[in-house]
């Protein structure tokens, strides 16, 4: 991965592209049994269809983010590749937990609607459309403007934003913080977007599956 991969430019508008959709959505988001779920959806399309533009317009195309066709299928078999061996150790980790006493689950657990259908749309927004809005931010822009410092930098301070913004506080992020180091790894040895993005999609799935079911 090229040390000044991602442009200053390129940054600053996606960021202010991602505020300013962000602000709109915190102001005025529709009551509703569903539309609050669907709005959040729309936004993050919205925000890595604006993303893709600005890095097709302003960077060379998109494997300036580590997305192209040709690593779609290797990207997505790698991740899956992660996703197994992380999900071992936390299955390990789990297992530990357990026997000292601690319930693992409610290291991970998310709250879900009660309504089948609500559930549906968390599952796509939160489970697919999030993870891939995310991953397009936070490692193909972000961590690509950050990695000219270095990939232990890239790798910190991309974790760092990733956590800020999804704040969990005063509890410990600790989902967002493994995360974000996870994704930022994964894409830094693998120098393919499709890879962080299936392991953020298949973990965040998981994690859903397993509030459902506990």
């Amino acid at each position: 991965m090229e040390a000044s991969k991602i442009k200053i430019t390129t940054f600053a508008i996606s960021l202010a592209a991602v505020m300013v959709i962000e602000a709109v959505l915190r102001c005025d988001i529709p009551k509703g049994p569903y539309k609050p779920m669907i709005v959040l959806g729309a936004a993050r399309l919205l925000e890595a269809c604006l993303i893709v533009m600005i890095v097709l317009i302003r960077e060379k195309g998109l494997a300036s983010i580590g997305l192209s066709l040709k690593g779609l299928f290797p990207g997505l078999r790698r991740g899956w590749i992660w996703s197994a061996g992380f999900g071992l150790v936390v299955l390990l980790g789990g297992v530990l937990a357990y026997v000292m006493g601690i319930n693992p689950l409610s290291l991970i657990h998310t709250p879900l609607p009660a309504d089948p259908g609500h559930i549906l749309l968390f599952f796509i927004v939160g489970g697919l459309i999030g993870p891939l809005t995310e991953e397009i931010f936070f490692r193909g822009v972000l961590y690509g403007f950050f990695r000219r410092w270095g990939a232990p930098a890239a790798i910190l301070l991309s974790t760092l934003a990733f956590v800020l913004a999804h704040p969990v506080f005063p509890a410990i992020p600790i989902t967002q913080v493994v995360g974000g180091l996870l994704f930022a790894v994964a894409y830094e040895i693998e120098k393919n977007l499709m890879a962080p993005i299936t392991i953020h999609v298949l973990g965040n799935v998981a994690i859903f599956t397993l509030s459902l079911v506990g």
